[in-house]
């Protein structure tokens, strides 16, 4: 069980952060990123957050166990999802010596 718990945690917090990278690379925008923030490094950075997230869920055995892999699931994706809704990836940008891509508080009007 200690195999389902550490692997289906992995599953939630890969494919939680997996999703902002990717969807942000689609939309041609830049996001955070610790590999560089431009929309192509996101998409690449989510396309592979997404393989891991399947590399995970195989190695949970979550049919085994299916209350301890949702339950840490469910914590795994909470976690990513608070620090993404914190703005950890602008934090971690920042910590790390990154610069940080423009928001939208601070383009100007009209996100010009």
């Amino acid at each position: 069980m200690p195999q389902t718990i550490v692997f289906s945690f992995l599953t939630g917090l890969m494919g939680t952060n997996a999703l902002p990278h990717l969807v942000k690379g689609l939309a041609g925008e830049e996001f955070p990123n610790l590999w560089g923030n431009s929309p192509l490094r996101n998409a690449l950075a989510g396309v592979s957050g997404i393989a891991l997230t399947v590399l995970f869920v195989f190695l949970a055995d979550m049919p085994g166990h299916p209350w301890a892999a949702a339950v840490a699931t469910l914590a795994g994706a909470y976690l990513m999802a608070a620090f993404h809704g914190l703005h950890g990836a602008f934090w971690l940008n920042t910590v790390t010596g990154n610069p940080n891509p423009a928001t939208p508080a601070n383009r100007g009007p009209h996100g010009a």
